[in-house]
């Protein structure tokens, strides 16, 4: 698959089309589109032209396959569970590609210069306890909870962006764009799920930016644990561990009562017949899905494509010329453009 392949194939998942009903919108045969995406044949400009309108995308865009940095097709690090179907995600992670792509054109033309940055580690090496350790030591971190994590990963050069999945069994997803990673988060879930999140793709940055090891998803969880919750800080806090306790420590954490729970498990403070009775008592309150005081936690929402966008407008580009530099049509929903705008343009589609 060449480079403009990738991206018609990535266009395409995300618009949920197969490669016969992209044919058909384009005039073209399955077979001329799979040729297309293999890269066993060169569409022509027109087709390029035919293409680029069906998908919603620029012309700019597909043909800025040719200069991407690293492979555009590649599976993300993703937070779902088992059972979710491989055509829904499938269908997200090309969405995630798609603004890998956007990311990429716009930064053909800005540059973005991070106060900090991800650093990565190889897990054969260092554990996931002791990479959350050292990350938040160069980042210089407080101790104690996270304050707003979204800011801290956007100050190292993380972009974050949000999309209803239309589902509940997909949290989030990631991967490395040149020296900047992007992150996908469902914005229809709970701000303390979002924080773990946050915090268990920032596990796989960390230490899957290579290679993703078979037990990537439980590295990335205690990661993800010890980088929210550090042992060091929190164990003394979790002596007692009723319920009323764990809406306190939620409150002060971040995190749900389940994840501090699970927290003390880790720690071997809890015995089976504990860890059985917690949950039941969460189950016969509804808590178990659903916990209370949602609202305890605060919901961090990411800034940082925003500002390039408003960066640009102070620079004198106006908001369709924003637009062209990302590689969105008229009217797309363009996470780059100045927050105001962006909800207009939403609200105009």
């Amino acid at each position: 698959m060449n480079d403009l392949g990738d991206l018609i194939a990535i266009g395409r998942k995300a618009k949920g089309l197969t490669q016969a009903e992209l044919g058909e919108i384009v005039g073209v045969t399955q077979v001329a589109i799979n040729r297309y995406e293999s890269g066993d044949r060169e569409p022509d400009d027109h087709m390029v032209r035919s293409l680029a309108e069906a998908l919603g995308l620029t012309e700019r865009l597909l043909r800025h396959g040719d200069r991407f940095r690293g492979a555009l097709g590649v599976e993300a690090h993703m937070r779902r569970q088992k059972s979710t179907k491989a055509s829904l995600w499938r269908r997200i992670e090309a969405d995630l590609n798609l603004l890998r792509a956007h990311s990429s054109l716009l930064f053909e033309e800005v540059s973005l210069h991070a106060d900090r940055r991800i650093p990565t580690f190889d897990p054969e090496y260092t554990s996931p306890a002791e990479a959350a350790g050292l990350v938040r030591a160069q980042w210089q971190l407080p101790i104690g909870p996270v304050a707003n994590l979204v800011r801290w990963m956007e100050a190292a050069g993380c972009l974050i962006f949000e999309k209803d999945f239309g589902t509940h069994r997909i949290d989030g997803m990631s991967q490395w764009i040149g020296d900047h990673p992007v992150v996908l988060l469902n914005s229809t879930a709970t701000p303390d799920r979002r924080r773990l999140t946050l915090a268990h793709e920032l596990g796989h940055l960390a230490l899957h930016s290579n290679e993703v090891t078979e037990d990537a998803e439980t590295q990335a969880n205690e990661f993800a644990a010890e980088f929210l919750m550090p042992e060091a800080a929190i164990r003394s806090e979790l002596k007692r561990r009723d319920l009323g306790t764990l809406l306190e420590l939620k409150r002060e954490w971040g995190v749900s009562m389940q994840a501090v729970f699970e927290r003390a498990h880790h720690f071997g403070m809890v015995t089976p017949s504990e860890r059985m009775a917690f949950y039941k008592a969460l189950n016969a309150r509804g808590w178990k899905i659903k916990e209370p005081m949602a609202d305890v936690v605060p919901f961090e929402r990411p800034r940082l494509p925003a500002s390039i966008g408003e960066n640009l407008r102070m620079k004198g580009f106006t908001d369709d010329e924003i637009d062209d530099l990302a590689g969105y049509t008229r009217g797309a929903a363009n996470p780059f453009r100045p927050a105001g705008r962006r909800l207009q343009a939403i609200q105009d589609v």
